[in-house]
């Protein structure tokens, strides 16, 4: 009996011892995991970590690439740039070269047509007088047609003048009459015949004009 109440004791204490073991197992284990999550969250943090500056700098880097360039390249745009410019002052200088040369031969031309239209003033009063049967003034009326012909060749153009609406830009008016049969503003009659060269006037129409 002293041997039973004995082991009574014993028995419940190592109950109690387990129980305690187990507990601190627990409770170890616990701690254990605990500090596993955190040392892995630690590591993944401090990964990204590192991967951020490594992505910043592989983008500097791209980019620091991209904003540099070849010294060959650049030497080819300047260079491109230079030829670019060179040719377009060279069409700006043909042009107005052009332009001036065609001033010039425009002038010229207006200066020897104003000295030959009196002797074709002249030609034409001879003829107005001349007896058309006579040989000389057939003869002058020939080399008249031909003198005209060569003035038509190279542009030159008498005006229309008598039954025409009276045009300042054309006509040059030294008289003025009153006549119920021409209409208002109208040229009456011709003094002295005018000429255009091309799309420029020589001289022009010496009119009377009508009301």
């Amino acid at each position: 009996m002293e041997n039973k109440e004995q082991n009574v004791p014993e028995t419940e204490t190592e109950e109690i011892k387990t129980e305690e073991v187990t507990e601190e197992t627990a409770e170890a284990a616990a701690e254990a995991e605990e500090t596993a999550a955190e040392e892995s969250e630690e590591k993944e943090s401090s990964e990204a970590q590192t991967e951020e500056p490594e992505e910043k700098e592989g983008k500097k880097s791209f980019f620091r690439k991209k904003e540099k360039k070849d010294k060959k390249d650049e030497k080819i745009e300047e260079l491109t740039d230079r030829l670019t410019r060179t040719m377009a002052e060279f069409d700006n200088f043909r042009k107005r070269t052009e332009k001036e040369k065609s001033t010039m031969f425009m002038f010229g031309a207006k200066d020897v047509i104003e000295k030959i239209l009196p002797v074709v003033d002249n030609f034409e009063r001879g003829l107005a007088t001349a007896n058309p049967e006579d040989p000389f003034a057939e003869g002058m009326n020939k080399i008249y047609k031909q003198l005209t012909t060569a003035l038509t060749d190279l542009g030159v153009t008498p005006i229309e003048a008598v039954g025409q609406p009276f045009d300042p830009n054309l006509h040059n008016a030294v008289m003025h009459i009153e006549d119920e049969e021409l209409g208002e503003n109208v040229v009456a009659e011709e003094f002295q015949k005018g000429y255009m060269y091309k799309d420029s006037i020589v001289r022009h129409s010496m009119v009377k004009v009508a009301n």
